[in-house]
């Protein structure tokens, strides 16, 4: 809830200030993520901060916390999504790849850019690796894959959707659409029936031209 306060009509609140933190550290990266150039975005006073973070530390924490509960989160609840079959379950992983309201891509990027200036990032990024890597996995054996064919698919489903992100390739939405059968078998080693890939098409809007 927001707060008044006399000398500037209003505080904002915590969640404010994180999402403009946010639109910075995409915009311009983590350098221009700072406390006096968002109070003048958010038509705050610079004090006003101070209610809701300790100082630009925490706030910058705040914002690897929102990625971390987001995307490795978003990602790892869809491995447990039910599934019948491992290309269902890979479809579940492909709501991921289409829908930021589960895994942010840009943050994605912003975060893995940061890293390259920041040992403690570096080590934030490896570690919810890791745990992605873990989650892909056991979705995999539960499937009864072998431990070390689950660990490869799991390496190559991972890795080749962060390689999309690093290398900001962009695809429409017809042209992903397409591609993704290839890449239920490829990953897989399984066809999607065609019901699976229409209730995927289904939940992302998408019909066939």
């Amino acid at each position: 809830m927001e707060e008044m306060t006399n000398e500037s009509g209003w505080r904002g609140s915590r969640e404010g200030w994180l999402d403009a933190a946010s639109e910075a550290l995409l915009e311009a990266g983590v350098d221009s993520v700072k406390i006096l150039p968002l109070a003048k975005k958010l038509g705050l006073s610079r004090t006003s901060f101070y209610w809701f973070f300790r100082d630009r530390e925490e706030l910058l924490q705040a914002l690897v916390g929102r990625w971390r509960e987001k995307n490795t989160g978003g990602l790892v609840q869809q491995t447990l999504a039910p599934a019948l079959t491992p290309a269902e379950a890979m479809l579940n992983i492909c709501d991921c790849w289409l829908d930021s309201r589960m895994f942010d891509s840009k943050m994605e990027f912003a975060i893995r850019s940061w890293a390259l200036q920041s040992d403690d990032i570096s080590a934030d990024v490896r570690k919810a690796d890791q745990e992605r890597l873990d989650a892909l996995r056991q979705m995999f054996v539960r499937f009864g894959l072998s431990e070390v064919n689950a660990d490869v698919r799991a390496r190559t489903t991972y890795l080749v959707q962060i390689g999309y992100i690093t290398m900001q390739t962009e695809e429409d939405i017809e042209t992903r659409m397409q591609r993704i059968p290839d890449y239920i078998e490829v990953l897989t080693g399984t066809t999607a029936t065609q019901a699976e890939l229409q209730r995927f098409a289904a939940r992302h809007g998408y019909r066939p031209a």
